[in-house]
């Protein structure tokens, strides 16, 4: 594996998440694979969970890490091609990247959108060039408009959770396979749509019976839809469903590319609290981090034994440490 971005990068799901099982299980069990060898972890924007889930997970590899924060610890970088460097960037991408190729051994690279162009966020503007010119493996700690890495954690929890529900009698599912459902919800900002993205697209290739509500004007990008079903009744998606993941997204721009990145809603309706989950088939609530409560949701949810939001955030590491092994597999 050269690059990690999407899901069809990991091949067969369940062959990684048997995989994903044995990692958690031992967690240093491969250090030999990164023995001398370094990962550059270069960071566009703010982190806490990707930043210390996947310096964890390299270093359970047995591996060197360098970190770069790119706006506070670097030249500023100038991205774009033909322009006249007379202003306060110093250092053009397409020399700082080969320079960062040389004294790593695989590329970690986090860089939102910038909200503001579709074009050229939905190109991958910025992550492409580091795949292109740095001549190392390139892993998206999230990108203008993926986040895998969260999403594989996620699959991971869901995983987990519904083989110990199943390995129970007394609340065994009646169904094979789980309901999940990825439901908008409101925010102050105006966020990325990485998140559900890729969350979108893996689920569509898990086994599960998938769900997206939104309201109108918040559809996301047919590649990342796929098969899953829309829905723009929010109590009726959520009937019956077994995870609950909530999460804010701007305006995507599909019907309106004019619209992208704004903020066509504020309905506090959709925030998820206990009435929203007593919808469900007795479900768990799920978010990536950080979450805005009392706008994403409330705190008897966030806070009851039915939130999966921390050991989501543990399997961050999980995920990392899979990928990264799966990388270092081909050096």
């Amino acid at each position: 594996m050269k690059t990690f971005f999407n899901v069809q990068d990991l091949g067969p799901l369940q062959a990684a998440l048997k995989e994903a099982e044995e990692v958690k299980a031992n967690r240093f069990a491969y250090q030999q694979l990164g023995k001398n060898k370094t990962l550059l972890m270069i960071f566009f924007n703010n982190s806490l969970r990707t930043r210390l889930s996947t310096q964890k997970a390299a270093m359970n590899l047995g591996m060197n890490v360098i970190v770069l924060d790119v706006n506070a610890g670097a030249w500023k970088l100038e991205t774009e091609r033909g322009v006249i460097m007379d202003g306060d960037k110093s250092e053009h991408l397409l020399e700082a990247i080969p320079v960062m190729g040389c004294y790593c051994d695989i590329i970690a690279v986090r860089s939102f959108a910038g909200l503001s162009d579709r074009d050229y966020d939905y190109a991958e503007t910025i992550v492409g060039q580091f795949v292109k010119y740095s001549g190392r493996p390139v892993v998206a700690m999230e990108t203008a408009t993926v986040h895998p890495l969260q999403a594989f954690a996620d699959l991971i929890t869901i995983h987990e959770k519904w083989t110990e529900l199943n390995a129970n009698p007394s609340n065994q599912p009646s169904h094979k396979r789980p309901k999940v459902v990825l439901t908008w919800a409101p925010h102050c900002r105006a966020l990325p749509q990485a998140v559900p993205n890729s969350f979108a697209q893996w689920m569509n290739a898990a086994d599960v019976d998938f769900v997206i509500t939104q309201p109108e004007g918040y559809e996301l990008d047919p590649k990342f839809v796929g098969d899953a079903r829309v829905e723009y009744d929010q109590h009726k998606a959520l009937e019956d469903a077994d995870f609950v993941y909530a999460k804010n997204w701007s305006c995507p721009g599909v019907k309106n590319k004019g619209n992208y990145g704004k903020i066509l809603s504020k309905d506090a309706s959709w925030t998820i609290d206990s009435e929203h989950m007593s919808w469900t088939n007795y479900g768990y609530f799920m978010h990536c981090l950080p979450v805005r409560r009392g706008l994403i949701v409330t705190d008897d949810v966030i806070e009851s034994p039915h939130s999966l939001v921390i050991p989501e955030a543990a399997n961050r590491e999980i995920s990392a440490e899979v990928v990264l092994k799966r990388v270092l597999e081909t050096l």
